[in-house]
């Protein structure tokens, strides 16, 4: 079974995903123990290797985990690494460390220290090295991230690039053993905390103090209200966290700059006029925000402050999932994310180009348009206008609540982000909208750490069709939601890595009830949009009513067009829909017809199984509206329109936001992708 697991596992690996679950309390009521070997047993047969684990494995009170039911993967250092990290830290003087030995610590210090060890090392799902490639994260029993590299000389896996498995792959009846030549490193500090301990980056560390935005980064966990009663997992907490993308010392002397006082003069030009007449910072010019270029560097709207703005996230993200691209993901496309950052309702780009190399707001001419009606066009069209910024995959760090990034180039939201990349159709995965996910580590979990984290069971709804190992969001938990009926409206996230679902990025969210709720839309440049909702069809979903207004409050929130009947599949006499690939022109005539009739057929960037979900009848596009939007704050209301039916599945996997220069274009028809 284990070997079938395993070549199952390579056939279906994702480029990148998270794993492992954050369980701070251990239910050991069901604990029962195997007569075979476990991890615990194992390690016990080796004490003169790892009795200083099992001895901090029993202080975290996890001892009896490693001998009972389950599927754990634990990191086990032995005796001289252990050795050599509480010297480590007793050295540079860290928090708890009185001594360099365990044992002569004071009691609360030394459980804490070992609690925090134990559950770094313990991850809540099997891990075998060949799940375990380049830029992996992986979450632990602490509820923080490991992330996996190779070796380029040896073809060892390291982790979190200090940490070598030396003795892989030792399987036992509940997991497996890795043993590593290095205690994992984790840092216990907050973001800029951890900045002052890296080399390099002094300048950039002046500039959060001048702008004040250090003082910005601490928040760590926030409150929400938990269901009453419910049989999927809810979290009992909510992280909050962000992420930084920073420009080395070297790049800033390489721009000439080594002083605040250069680097608000280059900033000063930069965005000096992005709200003026001229200007392309939309919402500043619509506003009327005056943009200040003197030296009150906490102005929020000062030029120094926006530059530092705009390089950080309120939401952390490390290197490995910045780009999502599972395993449905059409070969042939560049993954993409978008990000919105602290400089108020901004977007920026994240693309992969190459392998696993990310760069930030790369400009591609005439994106999404073609030239070539079933491809994405030819390098004629789409020259490359700007290279973008460069992300070091070997330049990242983590803090507590959040991740660094380095940057090869001053980044900065200047006239080509709106008016070039931005300029093109872009989806959004409705998980990218909820920035919680990522935060908490959920967004595209693998199912059996959600089944982890409930206890061993999978979820039920009692009354319709809905289970699996997914999670139940409370009310409260997203800050880029609103639920108006709670008692009616019942908000579950799908990971979906294991099935083949017809969906954008594998994942949906998937609502229960009589719902009524809405979330905020991202913030686009000004112009002209069709905004579209992809969904797939099936005799489950019930109907919705689409409205949209400027803020989250009802008398603000307008119906757009019709209801839409979401459990009509595409060959519907009202929808259109035919299989393109039996047409001779590769669908471009119905392609239109479907368009005149508000809908279109799911694109060619993902599968379903084996079948694109373009000749997929149950994957659609909805044209909810063709309107005018502003650079600010907009919110899409789904209100279902069935009152006696509170078993139905509301679903929703991405939103579209295409630019008439795309859906309109005089030239070049929209690609297919």
């Amino acid at each position: 079974m284990k070997l079938f697991r395993r070549l199952a596992f390579i056939t279906a690996l994702p480029l990148c995903f998270g794993l492992g679950s954050c369980k701070q309390d251990i239910d050991e009521s069901n604990l029962y123990s195997f007569t075979g070997e476990t991890i615990l047993s194992y390690l016990k047969k080796d004490t003169a290797n790892f009795s200083t684990f099992l001895y901090i494995l029993e202080k975290a009170k996890v001892d009896k985990l490693m001998a009972s039911y389950g599927q754990y993967t634990c990191f086990a250092p032995n005796n001289s690494a252990i050795k050599e990290y509480l010297e480590e830290c007793y050295k540079n003087g860290d928090v708890g460390f009185t001594s360099s030995d365990l044992k002569s610590l004071e009691e609360s210090a030394r459980d804490s220290i070992c609690n925090d060890i134990a559950k770094y090392h313990i991850v809540n799902s099997e891990l075998l090295t060949v799940d375990m490639n380049e830029n992996v994260t992986i979450q632990t029993m602490l509820g923080r991230d490991l992330s996996t590299s190779i070796d380029s000389l040896s073809g060892s896996t390291v982790i979190n690039l200090r940490s070598k498995i030396t003795g892989a792959d030792n399987e036992v009846e509940n997991g497996v053993v890795q043993v590593i030549d290095n205690v994992l490193r984790r840092s216990n500090r907050l973001v800029f905390g951890e900045l002052e301990t890296h080399n390099g980056y002094k300048l950039f560390r002046e500039l959060l103090d001048a702008t004040g935005l250090s003082d910005s980064l601490t928040k760590q966990s926030k409150t929400f209200t938990s269901p009453s009663t419910t049989y999927f997992y809810v979290p009992s907490v909510c992280y909050m966290g962000y992420t930084l993308f920073m420009e080395t010392d070297s790049v800033f002397k390489q721009n000439g700059i080594t002083t605040v006082e250069q680097m608000a003069a280059k900033a000063n030009e930069l965005y000096g006029g992005c709200a003026g007449s001229d200007g392309w910072y939309d919402y500043a010019r619509n506003n009327g925000i005056e943009i200040s270029t003197g030296t009150d560097y906490k102005n929020q709207w000062n030029c120094l402050n926006m530059f530092v703005r705009y390089h950080i996230l309120k939401q952390k993200v490390p290197y490995s999932n910045l780009v999502w691209s599972p395993n449905n993901t059409n070969s042939s496309v560049q993954p993409y994310e978008y990000y919105e950052t602290m400089l108020p309702y901004t977007l920026m780009k994240v693309e992969r180009i190459a392998g696993n190399t990310l760069s930030v707001n790369r400009y591609k001419a005439h994106n999404t348009v073609t030239d070539d009606p079933i491809r994405q066009g030819s390098a004629a069209i789409h020259s490359i206008m700007n290279q973008g910024i460069g992300i070091d995959k070997n330049g990242s760090f983590s803090a507590v609540n959040g991740y660094m990034h380095s940057i090869d180039g001053l980044l900065a939201y200047t006239e080509y982000v709106p008016h070039g990349v931005l300029n093109e159709r872009m989806r959004f995965d409705d998980a990218s909208l909820m920035w919680e996910l990522n935060n908490n580590s959920l967004r595209q979990v693998q199912g059996s750490v959600i089944k982890a984290l409930n206890g061993g069971k999978e979820g039920k709804h009692s009354g319709s069709s809905l289970g699996g190992n997914y999670v139940q969001i409370p009310d409260g938990f997203f800050d880029n939601m609103k639920v108006y009926n709670g008692e009616n409206t019942m908000v579950f996230y799908l990971p979906g890595m294991e099935n083949n679902w017809s969906n954008y990025q594998k994942d949906e969210f998937n609502c229960i009830g009589v719902y009524d709720f809405a979330f905020r839309l991202p913030p686009v440049p000004d112009g002209t949009y069709e905004l579209r909702v992809g969904y797939t069809a099936n005799n489950l979903r019930g109907m919705v009513q689409f409205y949209l207004g400027r803020s989250s409050s009802l008398e603000d929130l307008k119906a757009l067009d019709i209801p839409l009947d979401m459990r009509l599949v595409g060959t519907n006499a009202n929808i259109g829909w035919v299989d393109w690939t039996k047409e001779e022109d590769y669908g471009v005539a119905t392609d239109k017809s479907m368009h005149n009739r508000g809908y279109m057929r799911g694109p060619l960037a993902y599968y379903t199984g084996s079948t694109l979900a373009r000749a997929n009848v149950q994957d659609l596009r909805r044209i909810i509206t063709v309107q005018q939007f502003e650079q600010g704050e907009y919110w899409l209301r789904f209100k279902s329109v069935l009152p006696d039916n509170n078993s139905t599945q509301f679903h929703l996997d991405y939103i579209e936001f295409c630019p008439t220069s795309v859906y309109n274009n005089p030239t070049y028809p929209e690609d297919m992708f």
